[in-house]
């Protein structure tokens, strides 16, 4: 079996393991539009909002959007790089959104999230393709 086909063996698994893939946009007021979903137990946001947010102000935009898609009581579980300014994919550099553990709980409790569980990781292995600092893991829930 060549790795080509290892491959689309693997693409073909987790196609029939994940029931439905929806797209999201998350300039719209509802992020899954023309979707209408019910609010959320839990959601997981690993390393998404250090991608895709220009600014600190973006940040919280998005973390807020991520907070009224969950229900009261609901949980998020936070997983991001501190002190990253980029990453390559490829030979492609793009921008990451840098931020410290102070900035992404202040983000959270402005929300009206209660952390239950925070962890640093400081970062062990040296590459170019990326500059964080450490890894954070942030478990907490939404204020009822």
């Amino acid at each position: 079996m060549g790795a080509n086909d290892h491959f689309q063996d693997k693409e073909g698994k987790v196609r029939s393991t994940i029931p439905h893939v929806m797209k999201c946009d998350l300039e719209k007021e509802n992020m899954m539009d023309p979707i209408v979903l019910p609010p959320a137990d839990c959601i997981i946001s690993f390393g998404l909002l250090d991608k895709i947010s220009k600014d600190q102000d973006d940040y919280i935009r998005y973390l807020r959007k991520f907070s009224g898609m969950l229900k009261p009581g609901g949980h998020i579980m936070f997983i991001g790089c501190l002190d990253m300014t980029y990453y390559t994919v490829g030979k492609d550099k793009f921008h990451a959104l840098t931020y410290d553990e102070d900035f992404v709980r202040k983000a959270l409790v402005g929300e009206g999230f209660v952390i239950d569980y925070c962890k640093v990781k400081k970062r062990t292995n040296v590459s170019d393709l990326t500059d964080y600092k450490a890894v954070i893991f942030i478990a907490a829930h939404k204020e009822k």
